[in-house]
């Protein structure tokens, strides 16, 4: 394993990739189509249990917002991997859409969406720069504050 690969900078993060999130209804967590890999929204649980619960603004701090983007990242990487054939046969974040349960007066959602987007780009590299939307809105599942989508592209 090179430096240069993104399940080195991982490790040197002192992070892993989960185990793929169990899907909450009717749907895979990943999907390969060619060379591009969409995922379900992914939410931020470590180990089946949400790292927070509530919106944005209210319950859930900024910080601690960020911070959900982050892991959620996490497990939408772990789902795109799955399908991939592993982490380093990806070779490019394309989009990114981050949902944000908001309080009415939270306007912050692109610095929480930025938990996963520096998170990407120290994993990627250039290849991890990519485009964006950070939507926020009344509610996700399990009440909880962010729910990620990802599309990468992949080795063939």
């Amino acid at each position: 394993m090179t430096a240069d690969r993104p399940s080195a900078r991982l490790a040197a993060l002192g992070l892993t990739l989960p185990a793929v999130a169990k899907p909450l209804a009717a749907y895979v967590p990943a999907l390969r189509q060619g060379d591009v890999i969409l995922t379900s929204g992914q939410l931020p649980s470590v180990d089946g249990v949400p790292v927070a619960i509530g919106k944005a603004g209210d319950e859930v701090d900024l910080p601690t917002a960020v911070t959900c983007a982050r892991v959620a990242a996490l497990n939408a990487l772990a789902a795109a991997a799955s399908v991939a054939g592993g982490l380093d046969e990806i070779t490019r974040v394309v989009k990114v859409v981050v949902y944000v349960a908001s309080d009415p007066d939270f306007s912050e959602q692109p610095q929480v969406a930025n938990g996963a987007s520096e998170l990407l780009s120290e994993l990627f590299g250039e290849a991890g720069r990519h485009v964006r939307s950070a939507v926020g809105v009344a509610v996700l599942p399990l009440n909880v504050p962010v729910e990620l989508e990802l599309t990468v592209e992949a080795r063939a």
